[in-house]
């Protein structure tokens, strides 16, 4: 037949030159070669399905696949950052945590009365003013002199108020003359406990140095936490005015405050324990510190073979007004740990034996991309105060006394000080308690930024606390022991002990199991390709040549049809401006529309057939008619370089 040849060149120009994939002219056409392509299924079936209710049933199975594995695949990296939880016990010997020990006051007030004296005077003033409180009028009443002395000035900047409700009237403490209160009121407690008239507060109030507009009113609902804090507050400012060396002589020295010391069943004394100055306790002693490079441990569980003391509190040497609890603070921590008394420590009762039983916890987290905590700390930007190792409580006092002293010009006196600062003190810094006020108010209500920028450390120690308590010394016991002690330490003494002076305290391992808690990764990259694979398989019978055939098709492929309609789109628009410019009509035997120049096919790949079959005619060229049946075949030589078997036999014939 004529046209068997003609049908087998046209097979072999589409064999020759591929009209599909990244060289289809449109993405439809992409699409469309793709599904009938790919390894997925369900694509496939959306192409080759007869009737449309059945091409839009595969079209939604297909949908909801591809749904359900972007769901499944983001489960598999949200559970990727997720870390799973080991514990591991182990019996063994164990290293003896620190114990630091404080007495609940923190300086003999036989000597700080004289550093004390005009403060405790405006105490016992306004106990004797709002309550009707007094020791002896001879303690209350005073000259005009002792009023005008040194500190005076100060007690009168901010003296004691007690506030009539609702009317926002104050009468002062030690004029007597009532005032308008200004400014905010901030009520520092909900307690429901309230002394004398309901009607009255008792508070202070607090203005700023430069703008005497701006106060606010510190009001408590409980007459003893007013006077507490207002006390509090001026003490700290006399305490920061006394050099540091000056406040250890004021304090518990080793032998003042430790009578008996046994561990491990050996005796031990004072030079097993260290000394270190804290600015609201006073001296405390740490046993066990490390300090001269050497920590003990314990092979045996028990009360028995734990640290036991006896402790000499002397309670009737105690400020009456600082502290209302007597006996001594305690606090258990590692040896690297700052001792955060005044956070979380533990209170020993006198009169009473104490034991507390111990359970060693080491814990380690992951740090990113599993959780938020710091290894070193030295990623935070707050710098260390305390000379220990990181933790989040030295971030969070660290950061606002650097906040402290950028704010209000002096550093507060229960943390450490930073480099080149000094403390507050009313002398130096008649605005520092405003500032201060203010500050810890933006601090407790996370305002300040110190909780946004501190972490949690990642690896820590703890001691788990169990407590219990029984009276000591017994009744049948009480005489001769008070006796040997009091003979123990007669040159020391000069009195008789008694038992309300006394604290009996043990601590000790309950048991040598130590736990180690760790978070590891609750899945390996391994794993979660693996998940990956199962999901594609399961959904879209998909492997990983799929998706690689997905990004080639769907991105590159994609990708390079549209830049180059972009591109062809572009070319044509610079050639119509140019014949815009030179005033010239395209011809038709304008070589610019021929060849592969012409339109139709101006990128830059080789024309295929299908855009071979859609170049224009010339306009002046006649339309195709049939070819006689005797035709050349030396057009085809043009076109091809070898000639093909079946037209040498039409030749021949």
């Amino acid at each position: 037949a004529p046209t068997a040849p003609g049908k087998k060149i046209t097979a072999r120009l589409k064999r020759t030159l591929p009209v599909r994939g990244p060289q289809a002219p449109t993405l439809s056409e992409l699409m469309r070669w793709y599904c009938l392509n790919t390894n997925t299924h369900g694509c496939r079936r959306i192409v080759v399905s007869r009737g449309r209710l059945r091409r839009l049933l595969w079209i939604l199975l297909t949908l909801s696949a591809v749904g359900l594995i972007l769901w499944q695949c983001a489960e598999l990296l949200m559970n990727y950052y997720s870390a799973s939880v080991s514990v591991t016990v182990q019996f063994q010997k164990l290293p003896f945590p620190a114990v630091t020990i404080c007495n609940i006051n923190p300086y003999k007030y036989s000597a700080m009365k004289e550093y004390l004296s005009e403060l405790d005077k405006e105490t016992k003033k306004a106990l004797e003013t709002f309550y009707g409180f007094s020791e002896g009028k001879s303690k209350v009443r005073r000259s005009v002199d002792d009023w005008n002395s040194t500190g005076n000035d100060f007690f009168q900047h901010i003296p004691l108020l007690k506030v009539e409700d609702f009317s926002r009237t104050a009468t002062e403490l030690h004029s007597g003359q009532k005032r308008k209160i200004e400014g905010s009121v901030f009520h520092k407690d909900s307690s429901i406990v309230n002394s004398g008239d309901s009607n009255d507060i008792i508070g202070f109030q607090l203005c700023d140095a430069n703008n005497s507009s701006e106060c606010a009113l510190y009001t408590f609902s409980s007459g003893v936490n007013a006077i507490q804090e207002w006390y509090k507050l001026h003490y700290m400012n006399i305490m920061a005015q006394i050099p540091l060396e000056t406040k250890e002589k004021l304090s518990y020295s080793a032998d003042d405050l430790l009578l008996t010391c046994f561990f491990d069943g050996l005796s031990c004394d004072k030079r097993h324990f260290t000394r270190f100055h804290h600015p609201l306790h006073g001296n405390c002693y740490t046993f066990n510190s490390g300090e001269n490079g050497t920590i003990l441990s314990t092979s045996t569980g028990g009360s028995e073979y734990g640290l036991q003391v006896v402790l000499y509190i002397d309670e009737a040497d105690y400020n009456p007004f600082l502290v209302t609890s007597s006996g001594a603070k305690i606090i258990v921590h590692d040896q690297n740990e700052y001792p955060f008394i005044e956070d979380i420590g533990t209170e020993i009762e006198t009169a009473a034996a104490t034991s507390i039983g111990m359970h060693f916890t080491r814990s380690r987290k992951l740090s990113k991309p599993y959780s938020d905590c710091t290894e070193t700390g030295a990623d935070i930007p707050v710098e260390n105060l305390y000379n220990k190792s990181y933790s989040l409580q030295i971030c969070l006092h660290s950061c606002f006394q650097k906040a402290m002293v950028d704010s209000c010009g002096c550093a507060q006196y229960a943390q450490p000080l930073p480099a080149g600062a000094e403390y507050c003190n009313y002398k130096k810094n008649p605005n520092w308690m405003y500032c201060y006020y203010r500050l810890h108010e933006k601090f407790v209500k996370e305002q300040l930024g110190c909780q946004q920028i501190c972490k949690d450390a990642c690896s820590f120690k703890e001691w788990a606390l169990t407590t219990s308590i029984a009276q000591w010394p017994s009744t049948v016991s009480e005489d001769w022991m008070l006796r040997v002690l009091s003979w123990d330490k007669g040159q020391k003494l000069n009195k008789k002990l008694n038992k309300t002076d006394l604290a009996n305290l043990m601590v000790f391992y309950k048991d040598l199991n130590e736990r180690f808690i760790s978070e590891n990764p609750a899945n390996t990259l391994v794993i979660l390709l693996s998940n990956f694979g199962g999901q594609l398989g399961l959904w879209m019978s998909c492997s990983v040549v799929c998706v690689i055939e997905i990004v080639e098709v769907f991105f590159i492929d994609s990708l390079s049809i549209v830049l180059r309609r972009q591109w062809q789109k572009a070319k044509k628009w610079w050639r119509d401006r140019q014949r815009g410019g030179s005033g010239k009509a395209p011809q038709a035997g304008d070589p610019e529309r021929q060849g592969h120049d012409n339109p139709v096919c101006i990128d830059e790949d080789l024309p295929t057939f299908t855009t071979a079959l859609r170049l224009p005619l010339p306009q002046d060229s006649p339309l195709p008619r049939t070819p006689p049946p005797n035709y050349s075949t030396l057009r085809l030589e043009t076109a091809f370089t070898e000639q093909l078997p079946d037209t040498l036999e039409l030749g021949q014939h």
